[in-house]
């Protein structure tokens, strides 16, 4: 009797497997290069793409999607100032050595309502999760004072952001997001990753680049500033006294 059912039964395995097996994403970016030119603005990029089955077709179920675009990393010093005597000084400070220059998210609904927060830390999804990496032992909470002083003052700036909703899935399968870059965007290599979460679990994800860059007379600054440091200090410090003169002869005149 068990020979008679171990074929049949080996047959339906996979398939009953397959039907059970994580999706897969097709993901793309609206601009692979941005350019950063004179009197450059911002620009809007647009993250899309498709959730399948690993077959390619419609994965035809409820998945969360959650889209984030980070910048280079960078080392951060945070000063905290103080006043004493009606004069402020610096008090405390910390460096963080992995702030992202530049952070953004966006997910079909609230980050708390798709995974817990063991998920959320582990793939840096939010903005309370980001993985700052503090240089030298710091108490805890002073950690997260800066933590938080660093990332209100880049939300002011437009460098970090947060759109709860702000991704669109429409007929189980195709989604979107649009994230603004603002004109204070830093150069660099952006990752555009994308998570596709079912029941609090991360069952698939898929990543792409974006670089941003400068062009133009701003280009030729920049690599200038970066290949000839001590030159370019010297011309800057020229040019500054060399115009504080003009500036003083043209009002002598008047």
């Amino acid at each position: 009797m068990r020979a008679r059912y171990a074929l049949p039964l080996a047959l339906l395995l996979p398939v009953l497997l397959g039907g059970a097996r994580d999706p897969i994403l097709v993901t793309e970016v609206s601009q692979h290069e941005v350019d950063l030119q004179q009197g450059f603005t911002g620009t809007e990029l647009l993250l899309f793409g498709a959730i399948l089955t690993p077959e390619g077709a419609r994965a035809a179920q409820d998945y969360d999607i959650v889209v984030t675009l980070k910048g280079p990393t960078q080392s951060v010093i945070l000063r905290e100032k103080q006043k004493m005597a009606g004069i402020w000084i610096n008090a405390a400070s910390i460096e963080l050595r992995s702030a992202p220059s530049y952070y953004a998210i966006a997910s079909t609904r609230p980050i708390a309502d798709i995974v817990d927060d063991k998920t959320a830390a582990i793939y840096e999804l939010g903005l309370k999760w980001l993985q700052l990496s503090p240089i030298g032992a710091i108490d805890p909470e002073e950690q997260a004072r800066f933590a938080a002083g660093l990332v209100a003052r880049n939300e002011a700036n437009g460098l970090y952001r947060e759109e709860e909703g702000g991704v669109k899935v429409n007929e189980q399968v195709l989604y979107q997001a649009r994230i603004g870059l603002p004109s204070s965007v830093p150069i660099g290599t952006y990752t555009a990753e994308t998570f596709a979460i079912s029941k609090g679990r991360v069952v698939a994800s898929a990543s792409s680049t974006v670089e941003v860059r400068k062009q133009g007379m701003e280009r030729a600054i920049a690599h200038f500033s970066d290949d000839y440091g001590l030159l370019y200090g010297l011309l800057a410090v020229a040019v500054s006294v060399a115009m504080g003169w003009l500036a003083g002869r043209l009002f002598a005149r008047d």
